[in-house]
Order: C-alpha cells, then sequence, then structure tokens
C-alpha cells in the first residue's frame, strides 16, 4: 500500500506540519477514525507524546471539515501566565484590569465559524476550566469587564500530552471536563511504536531542508538509514526534524552517513537512554520489534548483557540489589560478573 501523504501549506507553521505522512500500519489505522469524525462538530481530544504531530492531526481535521475555509486558530494553553490565560481566551474589555486600555476579543472570537484548537489542555488552572466547561456548555463567552454574552460556533479541538484520567483521579482536572473534551479520542503514538514511518519522515525533511542549504539531491546513506530506523526517537518528529536539518549542514557532501545524525550507533543503548519518561517498555518493546525484524545478531546475549550492566550501574554496584531487579539469584548475578570482568575473583 501507498504511503499516505497529504500536504497543505499554513502560513508561519513549522515544517513538519505541512506535511501528513502515515506509512506505518499503525499510523493508518487511525486514519478512518479521523476522516469519520472530522466533518462533525464533535469536540476532539487529541493525545500523544511532544512531538507527535498532534496540531498537524488538528489542522488536518480542520482542512476536511465544513469549517476549512474559516479560521483555525491554535492556543498552547502552557505559554500564558494564569493571570493572562483567561483574557486570551475570552477577551476583556477596556478597562477589565490594570492594563487593558482597549477592549480585545479571546481567541474564542477570533476562531468563531471555525475550529480552535487548544494544545496542552491539561496545563489549565481549575478555575479557568470551570469557565471552559460554560463556555461549550452555553456556546457563548463574556469578555472579562463585560455583562453580555457573545454567541459561538466554533468547533474545539483539544490536545494533550499528560494522562488527563489520572488527573481526574488526581483531583487536578475537573472529571465533567474531561468527559466534555474527549467525545471523540484520537491518540498518537510516538514514532518509535510507527517506525515505518520513521524513513518517510526522514526523507521528506531532507528533500525541504536540503534545498534550503543548496543540496538538494542529498541523502542519507544505508549505514545512515540504518541508524535513524533502530534509534528510539525519545523527542519524536520533532527530533528527527531538527536531527535532519543539522545533519544536511553538517555533511561535507551529498550523502549524509551516522556520524553526521549525532545519534547513538548501538539500538540497545539507544532504546536504554529513552527510558525514565514513563514509557520505558514502550521503548523497549518498539525497539526489539525493530531488531527482531532486522536480524540483529546475538541478540538474546546483548540483551542480557546490557540488562545486567543497567541493573548493576542503577544498585550502586550492589550484587543484591541488583538480583532482585532481575528476579534472579546472587550466585547467577556474581557468576555472570565475572564472567563479564565487571568484578574480580
Amino acid at each position: 500500500m501507498r504511503d499516505t501523504i497529504l500536504k497543505f501549506e499554513v502560513s508561519a507553521l513549522a515544517i513538519r506540519a505541512r506535511t501528513f505522512i502515515f506509512s506505518d500500519p499503525r499510523s493508518k489505522a487511525l486514519l478512518p477514525l479521523i476522516e469519520r469524525t472530522a466533518p462533525s462538530n464533535a469536540t476532539i481530544m487529541i493525545t500523544g507524546e511532544t512531538g507527535t504531530g498532534k496540531e498537524l492531526v488538528a489542522r488536518h481535521v480542520h482542512q476536511l471539515s465544513g469549517r476549512a475555509d474559516r479560521p483555525f486558530i491554535a492556543v498552547n494553553c502552557g505559554a500564558f501566565s494564569e493571570t493572562l490565560v483567561e483574557s486570551e481566551l475570552f477577551g476583556h474589555e477596556r478597562g477589565a484590569f490594570t492594563g487593558a486600555h482597549n477592549a480585545r476579543e479571546g481567541w474564542f472570537e477570533a476562531a468563531n465559524g471555525g475550529t480552535l484548537f487548544l494544545d496542552e489542555v491539561g496545563d489549565l488552572p481549575q478555575p479557568l476550566q470551570v469557565k471552559l466547561l460554560r463556555v461549550l456548555q452555553e456556546r457563548e463567552v463574556v469578555r472579562l469587564g463585560a455583562r453580555r454574552p457573545v454567541s459561538l460556533d466554533v468547533r474545539l479541538i483539544a490536545a494533550t500530552n499528560v494522562d488527563l484520567r489520572a488527573a481526574v483521579e488526581a483531583g487536578k482536572f475537573r472529571e465533567d471536563l474531561y468527559y466534555r473534551l474527549g467525545v471523540v479520542t484520537l491518540p498518537l503514538l510516538p514514532l518509535r511504536e510507527r517506525p515505518a514511518d520513521i524513513l518517510p519522515l526522514a526523507r521528506h525533511f531532507l528533500g525541504v531542508y536540503g534545498e534550503k542549504s543548496g543540496s538538494p539531491a542529498i541523502e542519507l546513506s544505508p549505514d545512515a538509514e540504518d541508524v535513524a530506523f533502530r534509534y528510539a526517537w525519545p523527542g519524536n518528529i520533532r527530533e528527527l526534524e531538527n536531527v535532519i536539518q543539522r545533519a544536511t549542514l553538517v555533511a561535507p557532501g551529498k550523502m549524509i552517513e551516522p556520524e553526521h545524525l549525532g545519534l547513538p550507533t548501538d539500538p540497545l543503548a539507544s532504546a536504554a537512554e529513552a527510558r525514565g519518561d514513563g514509557h520505558g517498555l514502550e521503548h523497549l518493546r518498539a525497539t526489539l520489534s525493530q531488531l527482531i525484524s532486522t536480524g540483529e545478531p546475538q541478540l538474546l546475549d546483548r540483551l542480557i548483557d546490557l540488562a545486567v550492566r543497567e541493573a548493576f550501574a542503577l544498585s550502586n554496584e550492589n550484587q543484591v540489589r541488583t538480583a532482585q531487579a532481575l528476579g534472579v539469584t546472587r550466585n547467577v548475578i556474581r557468576t555472570y560478573l565475572k564472567n563479564a570482568g565487571l568484578i574480580g575473583d
């Protein structure tokens, strides 16, 4: 099946958000849901790690809707202080607060008739969550310092990189707003869990940044492609874009080699470095899938060696704690450490 590559130009938007590339089967599986829900006015929640392309999907939903010729406004809820976010979202009248010299519409009014994309909605303070819920329920907004509401016809798309269900259970996010925002949920997988997207995305960025740097024919060598494919990409598409951009600048010729990428060349080390962000098992599972499919030599021996070395280091070289961490006896660990030269006789 051919790659799904959808292009649409948006001024002042990063290059990664101009091309929608879904080559991996797990990515393509999301497309039917996007296409079915986009024409409706249903509120959509897009979930995924930072850098996975949430705004890109939101823009694609907007383009597929009946609002495509109306405004698309993207707002990062974490970019404003708690004192400013209410004015930014809902607007204010002149004199509503110190420094409000003129009346100004908020982002809801600016997006009227179109789509408002609220990124990192989990960062909204709780008082603003109440007001947002009211706006969604009443379909009208009241500016700060005003008494008369303004009617709204806005399609809301929200996004978050945190577990909002856990935030609800912790009392940090309103449950009623959680359900109101999540009429439809579009989960974006991290890049490490859709590895077949890696090289098509890399080639796209190569074309864009190669042309910008005056090397339109620049490409990845087979070894560089192998390193890129095996890397865990904890920063997702954003990291991939930055790595490719740098590589087009530092490569002396038309061929990008592994050293120009500046990535770990050991895929197992890459997976180990990616741990600690709450997705360790997913990192490991995706990396293992890649290694098994590409026939990594002596894979089991290397996995065992990496596991023992990591556990030994994290246990401050305590053999008992290392054995406990790995679920084996101390004698097993001691024998392995001796054979690996990590301890003496």
